[in-house]
């Protein structure tokens, strides 16, 4: 069986969650027995041309594609909102979109929900992301390295947030927070990858230059090993998910999780992760070394339920059927 990966990952694309996910899922299928798998071919003639994004490079790949199209629904139209510019004018075009394809993959219960009710003519398959737990591990030396390189003290708790700098991903209350706690270092590594069309993008940049010296800004680095192992606390303040892929890394790697109080996030993961409804709560749950230890001890065994190498097969099992 022959399956075509496509995603629209050029320049600063690459850095979001969805390029993450297509080349994770790539690598860990090359070495499944009966499976050959290329990336980002154009007018192949692959059985299954799985696709991540939809924008116009992947739509004329799809209309160069022989073999059943698949679309992973990374992007919802909830997840929009607060997120890119003009939202709500992008939003109109999901359903149209979504039925260009043969099948569309859902990635949580929500997403699935949100999509089923879109087009209740589609057939969907819920499968959720997965992690490559043998690359997202804790490395003490690289995590040492990023605090000499952003001269991070020791003994200063780093909380650590990664994603999207936009209001839907909390920003401002991360600033908030880090204001709040004047004793931590806040890390948020990520960037603007739809650039000024991300929300509040001119808002943002100026708030950026009024934070206080306990707040860093790396941008995107080639090495996202670092700043997990130099992490303490891993922090998720966004508002809307359809998985939150980032959470499941920092897990990997053995740190304990404050995330918002979102469906996405409770029906995924359960009590192995820390919730706050209101920012104010966030500082207390900082200091709750209790809790925040027992989340630490279950994070790596917690990270397995979602081993790349499972969703993989569950991924090539769908595309058999497809298939037929």
């Amino acid at each position: 069986m022959k399956v075509n990966f496509y995603v629209e990952d050029l320049l600063f694309f690459r850095y979001i969650g969805c390029s993450t996910v297509a080349k994770t899922l790539y690598n860990s299928m090359k070495g499944i027995p009966g499976l050959e798998v290329t990336w980002k071919k154009y007018g192949n003639h692959a059985d299954i041309v799985h696709f991540h994004t939809f924008g116009p490079l992947a739509d004329l790949n799809r209309r160069l594609s022989r073999g059943k199209t698949v679309l992973t629904a990374h992007s919802t139209p909830r997840v929009n909102m607060d997120n890119i510019a003009l939202a709500r004018a992008v939003n109109k075009r999901y359903p149209h979109i979504y039925r260009r394809f043969d099948h569309i993959i859902t990635i949580s219960r929500p997403c699935h929900e949100e999509v089923t009710a879109m087009v209740p003519d589609m057939p969907v398959t819920m499968i959720p992301n997965g992690v490559d737990r043998e690359f997202f591990q804790k490395d003490e030396e690289k995590g040492a390295a990023f605090r000499e390189d952003y001269n991070i003290p020791e003994d200063s708790r780093v909380v650590l947030t990664v994603a999207q700098q936009t209001p839907r991903k909390g920003l401002y209350d991360f600033l908030a927070l880090s204001r709040a706690c004047p004793d931590s270092t806040f890390v948020w590594i990520g960037g603007f990858p739809y650039g000024a069309l991300s929300k509040d993008y001119h808002k943002i940049k100026r708030l950026k230059l009024q934070c206080g010296r306990n707040v860093i800004f790396p941008g995107h680095i080639n090495d996202i090993i670092k700043p997990y192992s130099a992490a303490d606390v891993f922090f998720m303040p966004s508002y809307a998910e359809t998985f939150g892929l980032v959470i499941l890394e920092a897990l990997s790697c053995g740190l304990p999780v404050i995330a918002r109080e979102i469906p996405e996030f409770r029906d995924i993961y359960g009590d192995s992760i820390l919730y706050f409804s209101e920012r104010s709560e966030v500082p207390a749950l900082l200091e709750d070394e209790r809790s925040l230890g027992r989340c630490a001890r279950g994070a790596r065994e917690f990270s397995a339920r979602f081993d790349i190498r499972d969703i993989a097969e569950k991924h090539v099992r769908l595309y058999r059927e497809l298939i037929g």
